[in-house]
């Protein structure tokens, strides 16, 4: 499931907005947020999509106009179901829209976990994090074809990019397929290439 952060950051407004739920809360420095950001834990993620999914439609029904009295009251008591403060889901909120990070583990909490003995809940994240390694190896010398069959010294080259990564080329293979067929395992390794790019 992928959240858009545009009804998210909306909802995030409209609640921080709204006098009845929350105070308006102190500015927070930068290096606060970012401490904050490293603090959530993956059960406040899921705590907090279960809010969002039942905040989302709540917030969609407004078309942008600020809500009710008895909307803000609808959308806090979701909040409080879903075991978060109203103070932490803001917070979440604000690390989910700013944080590449945050939003990875947001998507991985969000979806189902690969089925037990399945092919992608036997990739390992340090399997993840070699295998985008090697994908962003692999990606110019793939665009370089433009849909044409790779000649033997291309063939080599992308090989020894995957090697050079730490897979093998068949593991490279297996979690590719698994990679395609695996929401919760795509989700992973956005993940994984979140954090290597930050």
């Amino acid at each position: 499931m992928r959240m858009s952060l545009l009804p998210l950051t909306s909802c995030l407004a409209l609640l921080a907005a709204a006098p009845a739920l929350a105070a308006a809360p102190a500015p927070v420095a930068a290096p606060a947020q970012a401490a904050a950001s490293d603090a959530i834990t993956d059960a406040e993620l899921v705590q907090f999509s279960a809010a969002m999914n039942a905040v989302q439609p709540i917030a969609e029904a407004l078309n942008g106009a600020a809500p009710n009295a008895e909307q803000q009251a609808q959308m806090a008591e979701a909040i409080a179901r879903s075991g978060l403060a109203l103070e932490r889901f803001n917070a979440i909120s604000t690390a989910v829209s700013g944080d590449e990070v945050v939003r990875a583990r947001l998507a991985v909490a969000a979806t189902p976990p690969s089925p037990a003995g399945s092919p992608a809940a036997g990739v390992t994240d340090a399997e993840l994090t070699q295998f985008s390694a090697a994908m962003s190896a692999v990606q110019p010398i793939a665009a370089a074809l433009n849909g044409a069959a790779p000649s033997a010294d291309q063939q080599a080259q992308m090989a020894e990019a995957i090697s050079g990564s730490g897979l093998a080329l068949e593991r490279f293979n297996a979690i590719s397929a698994a990679v395609s067929q695996d929401e919760h395992l795509r989700a992973r390794l956005d993940l994984a290439e979140a954090r290597r790019a930050g």
